[in-house]
C-alpha cells in the first residue's frame, strides 16, 4: 500500500510508503488529507490510526524541478501499462524492445524503448517496425507531469482517491 505526499500547496509531490507517512502525520509535518476507507492500523501498543491514503505536508517544501522519471523497466513497464504496444496484440508485455535497434544505432532512451511480448520481440529481432509493417498503440515518449509521478511509483493506475490531487 501506498500514500499520496502532497505539497502543501496541494500539489502532488510523491508516493511514500504507510510506515513513512504515518511518521509525518504523527510528528505534525503532515496532515490527513484522505483515509482509505474504514481501514485503521493497529500498533504492537494497541494503538489504532486511520489508514492514509493521501496526505499534504504542513509547510511548503522547494523542490528543484525533475522532469522526467529514471529509465527503468518498473518505470517501462508503468508508462506501457503492462501491455504489448504493438498494434493488435493483447498480450502483456514482459520485454523491453528498442524501436530502433542497438545494432542499428538506437540508444537506450525513453523515445526509442517499448514493451512488447515475448512473441513480437523474438519476431522482430534487430529489424525496424516499418520492415515488418508493425504499427505501435503509442509512439514511446518521455513521460511528464502524471505519468512521471506514477511510473516512479511503478503504478499502471492511481487509486480512485488521488484522482482529485492528480487532476491538476
Amino acid at each position: 500500500m501506498t500514500v499520496l505526499l502532497l505539497n502543501a500547496s496541494f500539489e502532488p509531490l510523491r508516493v511514500i510508503t504507510i510506515r513513512r507517512a504515518l511518521g509525518l502525520v504523527l510528528t505534525s509535518k503532515a496532515e490527513l488529507i484522505e483515509r482509505d476507507g474504514n481501514r485503521v492500523i493497529r500498533s504492537a501498543g494497541g494503538a489504532e490510526f486511520e489508514m492514509p491514503a493521501v496526505i499534504r505536508l504542513r509547510r511548503f517544501v522547494s523542490i528543484p524541478f525533475q522532469a522526467t522519471a529514471p529509465l527503468s523497466r518498473r518505470t517501462l513497464l508503468a508508462r506501457d501499462a503492462h501491455r504489448c504496444q504493438v498494434l493488435g496484440c493483447t498480450r502483456s508485455g514482459q520485454t523491453v524492445d528498442h524501436v530502433i535497434p542497438r545494432s542499428r544505432g538506437g540508444l537506450h532512451e525513453w523515445c526509442n524503448v517499448t514493451l512488447m511480448c515475448v512473441r513480437h520481440n523474438s519476431q522482430k529481432s534487430d529489424r525496424l517496425l516499418e520492415e515488418l509493417g508493425w504499427k505501435l498503440v503509442q509512439q514511446p515518449q518521455v513521460p511528464r507531469g502524471r505519468q512521471v509521478l506514477l511510473a516512479r511509483a511503478g503504478l499502471r493506475e492511481p487509486p480512485a482517491l488521488w484522482e482529485p490531487y492528480l487532476a491538476a
